[in-house]
This record gives C-alpha cells, structure tokens and sequence, in this order.
C-alpha cells in the first residue's frame, strides 16, 4: 500500500484516488473520504523545520482521526536512537485502540532486540531515521518484522528503486511526497509497487 502526503493540489489528488493511494496525514492536515488514510506525528517536519514536537497538536489530531485510521506512528526523534524509543513507548498505552495498529519508529542507534519486545500484531515498525541509515538496515527491519509477525512501513520512498527495495525486504506500507508534488511521478511509481509480489517472490527464490 502506497501513501502520501495530503496535497491541495486537486490534480495530484485526483491522480491519487484514481491509483488506490492511500493518504499518511499530518497533524493540522484534513481527512479526504475518497482515500485510505494512516496519521504522523509531525516529528520530521518539525526537525526539518528546526521546531520542537508539537504534542498537543498531535493530540488534537489522534482525537479527531483517530478512527479509521489504517496506523498511527507513535511520537519518536529523528535519528534519536533509544531516546526515542523511550519517547514511543511512553505514548504506546496512551494511543491504545486507537486506529489499526501502532508504529514504532526505528531510529539510528536502534537495534532488533530494542525494539522486538514491544512488536505483535498491533504494534509495528515504520523505518524512518536518515537515509543512509534506513537504506542500510532494511532488510533486517524486514526480517525482524517477519519474526514478530508485525506490520512494516517505510517512510521517503520516492523512487523504483527503493520500491523495490522495500518490496524485497517484505514492507507492507510506503509513503513519500514526490506523487504529492508531481502528478506526473505517479504512474511509474505505481507501476513499481504493483510488481512487488514478482520482486518479493525473485528475492525470496535467491535466498533459497
């Protein structure tokens, strides 16, 4: 399943419905019935931005989304390593029933056995911290999902070749802006994702 960022660009949005795209909402951002939709927390942005996690806007934005949403990814640090860890598990009982399932954000630092405790059916993974790093350990955040029989997430993706990437390491979920920006991005993007099975199928057919 593919997800992107809300737009007020009614073309993009178009072209999103038209291809089964989900919607990964910020907080502030509004729910849009044609699209599946999951909630962030708001933590990248606010680093890009160089502003502190806004809890009480991430509050108000659970409390009004919060049903129906397909995942909520728990509050983390980017790049924070066990701190943010510390800082998802703090929020995990607080958001308990709330949507689908829960994701923890993996972050630099982060290995399999911190996090592997707290994983299961309602709880997953969503791979964020920064690229070099989220490239790098893919396939043992697959494997650790796999283990755990949680739902994997990958967060930027924004090309084939990370779709295939992710697809090999068996994620269930992508999001990333570029079909948010460039309508015209979307169809070959799409394409990608809707070979997943045939790359999952090559990757698990080499490994034998």
């Amino acid at each position: 399943m593919a997800y992107a960022a809300h737009t007020g660009t009614r073309r993009n949005l178009a072209a999103m419905a038209a291809a089964g795209w989900g919607l990964l909402l910020s907080p502030g951002k509004p729910r849009d019935d044609r699209f599946p939709f999951a909630l962030d927390n708001g933590a990248f942005t606010a680093w890009q931005q160089g502003r502190s996690f806004d809890a009480p806007a991430f509050k108000r934005h659970v409390e009004r989304h919060g049903d129906g949403a397909e995942f909520v990814v728990l509050p983390d640090i980017v790049a924070g390593g066990l701190a943010s860890l510390d800082l998802s598990l703090s929020w995990l009982p607080r958001l308990n029933g709330v949507g689908r399932r829960r994701l923890i954000a993996v972050q630099d630092g982060m290995r399999p056995a911190d996090v592997m405790p707290h994983l299961g059916p309602d709880v997953g993974i969503f791979i964020g911290g920064t690229t070099e790093w989220k490239l790098a350990t893919l396939p043992v955040w697959g494997k650790v999902a796999r283990e755990a029989g949680a739902y994997l997430h990958v967060g930027r993706v924004n090309s084939a070749r990370r779709i295939r990437m992710c697809a090999i390491a068996g994620a269930d979920s992508i999001d990333g802006t570029s079909a948010t920006r460039y309508a015209v991005t979307l169809p070959g993007l799409d394409a990608a994702i809707r070979q997943k099975y045939l790359y999952f199928d090559l990757a698990l057919e080499a490994a034998q």
